[in-house]
């Protein structure tokens, strides 16, 4: 594996994302907007506070980390399956003396960038919104290409093994949804039976919600064990997709 040639496989993957990069914001940056005007103010209305903050500002941190890990799991399921399967731009990419490590770390590398540029424009939205009490809520960056590189890394196991692209339905149906529902955002995970709460612990989502309310409310200290959770998880899937997707494309 080769960094500097895994950096030319992000470096074509940004390029292309300029050119598309408009319509690509609008439609990332719209979402989280209305589930944050939907729920913190529309549920809001019925719900005077949670954990001691008003309910609006309780979800606004949550939205970064949601919003973040689905810009990373939607490039790197159907815009990696798309690269690898329908365009056919792999093929050309292994043409050059890049290899399918290097490869891999390259769609790593900007699924893990998505992260960051996503989480960061909303990161900007709630602090224009007035939503944020602290300026640690800038911490959250480097955090989020860690959770983003999980994300990433999840997401390729999945591209790797699917048999075709109708297939990532089940991945965001039984995966994808429930960690977004039940990882803290909308609610505290202590209010659930206590066996979803502890499912609920090993999720990166989880972690990363934890991460962006600490930093929001300017306790950067509750954020230390999950941001290890989130390094320690990073090293344990490391290998997986590079040995899953090494053996899709060969085959």
């Amino acid at each position: 594996m080769r960094v500097k040639r895994a950096f030319r496989v992000w470096q074509r993957h940004f390029n292309v994302y300029m050119k598309l990069y408009k319509s690509s914001i609008a439609l990332n940056f719209v979402e989280p907007v209305l589930y944050l005007v939907a729920m913190g103010l529309g549920l809001g209305a019925y719900i005077s506070e949670v954990q001691g903050k008003a309910y609006v500002n309780f979800i606004a941190p949550g939205i970064i980390a949601s919003s973040s890990m689905f810009a990373t799991v939607y490039e790197c399921t159907y815009g990696t399956y798309v690269r690898m399967a329908l365009q056919k731009t792999f093929d050309a990419i292994l043409a050059t003396p890049v290899n399918i490590d290097d490869l891999v770390l390259g769609e790593l590398m900007w699924g893990a960038t998505k992260s960051v540029f996503y989480g960061s424009i909303i990161i900007a939205a709630i602090t224009a919104f007035g939503l944020v009490e602290s300026p640690f809520i800038l911490l959250v960056i480097p955090c989020l290409f860690i959770s983003g590189f999980i994300f990433a890394e999840i997401s390729m196991i999945c591209t790797a093994v699917v048999p075709g692209v109708d297939s990532f339905n089940y991945f965001y149906t039984l995966l994808m949804t429930p960690m977004f529902l039940f990882s803290g955002i909308f609610f505290p995970i202590d209010t659930l039976p206590a066996w979803i709460a502890r499912i609920a612990f090993f999720t990166p989502l989880y972690h990363l919600t934890t991460i962006c309310r600490s930093f929001a409310y300017g306790t950067p200290q509750n954020a230390l064990w999950s941001v290890l959770w989130l390094l320690v998880a990073v090293m344990i899937l490391a290998p997986l997709p590079f040995k899953l997707m090494r053996k899709r494309i060969i085959q």
